[in-house]
């Protein structure tokens, strides 16, 4: 999760103007959509065609909203279950992509004792809430200390759940999680939930090795927070947190079969962390921004809406620190950046049904819409 610091909220809030858009990039506004939803960790949809979405809050609380207007109920309260405040708390929710007919629905939280749990939850028949006695954990991660909880919850093109993970807390990976494969932390997780359980995905990269944690996708990171998979192409995008001086944003086709290493702790961004890292060992990420330009990043979407045409193929980010929104171009693996704009304390992103796209502000409890600027 992005540090989430009190004197640095309170600097962002300051500073909440939006910025104009660069010369080179997309003219975007950042439309006021809702207030008063203050920490924000995860905006998604159900895919049920309802056209509501669905607004997580760190302190356990999902809401939903429908035509601009937030439900007086709660859709689900975890507040009873969740330890939030720094980079802990309610941080992951995703809808099962058959939620229309199996009303499953997925969340991922910091437990009262400070560790990951992965639950399942079915929504109740009428559809307007999840049913809290549904409730069945599904996978357990003890963390050694209080940061770097990853987050983020997604179902990939191919039907499994992938859970983000960071390497555990502390800074520099002191037990070295992000490299240790017999660790869940540092990791992309992804699991096969179609059953009661939640297994290990068929295809997973390590799924037959002794001594490896069977859920592994991919490998070497420090704090993914947030992910995305581009509706489109399929493609898997990662936003990782840096740790002195990088942030970076990794990338990973549809026709990857897995196993990525992604060079965390020996690596950050593109150079070395520890002594002695070697060049062409791990996969290099295809975006990496100083401190110069920020210090937090937090992950977004490719855009496939409809309302910004300029704006269309192009992903989406943002620093938490510095309020820039960025958007990138994509050819092949060599990317360009521009900016779109500024807003306050950026916590998430998230897509609507029809893939228009929205960004959090983590305290000022703004929803902002991304539309075509003037």
């Amino acid at each position: 999760m992005p540090r989430l610091l009190p004197a640095l909220t309170a600097a962002l809030l300051a500073s909440a103007a939006l910025g104009p858009a660069s010369a080179q990039a997309p003219q975007v506004a950042f439309r006021p959509f809702l207030s008063g939803l203050n920490q924000v960790t995860a905006i998604t949809h159900a895919g049920d065609g309802s056209g509501r979405l669905f607004m997580a809050q760190q302190d356990g609380r999902i809401r939903v909203v429908q035509g601009g207007k937030v439900s007086g109920e709660l859709f689900l309260d975890l507040r009873a279950l969740t330890r939030a405040g720094g980079e802990r708390g309610l941080l992951g929710l995703a809808f099962d992509p058959a939620y229309k007919t199996n009303r499953r629905l997925f969340v991922h939280y910091t437990d009262r004792g400070g560790d990951t749990v992965l639950a399942r939850y079915t929504a109740t028949a009428d559809g307007r809430r999840a049913d809290p006695g549904s409730a069945k954990t599904l996978f357990t991660a003890q963390q050694p200390y209080p940061n770097h909880n990853g987050g983020q919850l997604a179902f990939g093109p191919d039907g499994f759940l992938y859970l983000g993970l960071g390497d555990g807390g502390s800074g520099g990976d002191p037990q070295n999680h992000g490299q240790n494969l017999a660790s869940p932390l540092g990791k992309i997780l992804r699991f096969d939930v179609r059953g009661a359980d939640a297994k290990p995905a068929p295809g997973n990269p390590f799924l037959n090795r002794q001594g490896v944690n069977p859920n592994i996708w991919a490998y070497g990171l420090r704090n993914p927070w947030r992910f995305s998979f581009d509706r489109q192409t399929g493609d898997l995008i990662i936003a990782d947190v840096g740790q002195n001086a990088f942030e970076e944003i990794d990338w990973q086709p549809r026709s990857s079969k897995g196993g990525e290493n992604y060079g965390w702790r020996v690596r950050e961004g593109r150079q070395c962390f520890e002594e002695g890292c070697r060049a062409g060992t791990y996969v290099e990420p295809v975006l990496v921004y100083g401190r110069q330009e920020g210090q937090s990043v937090t992950g977004g979407y490719v855009y496939r809406g409809s309302a910004i045409p300029a704006l269309k193929g192009q992903y989406v980010f943002a620093d938490f620190a510095s309020g820039t929104v960025w958007a990138a171009r994509m050819t092949g693996r060599t990317w360009t950046k521009s900016v779109l704009g500024r807003v306050s304390g950026p916590s998430t992103f998230g897509e609507d049904e029809r893939g228009e796209l929205y960004v959090a502000e983590y305290s000022s409890g703004r929803i902002l819409k991304l539309a075509r600027g003037e």
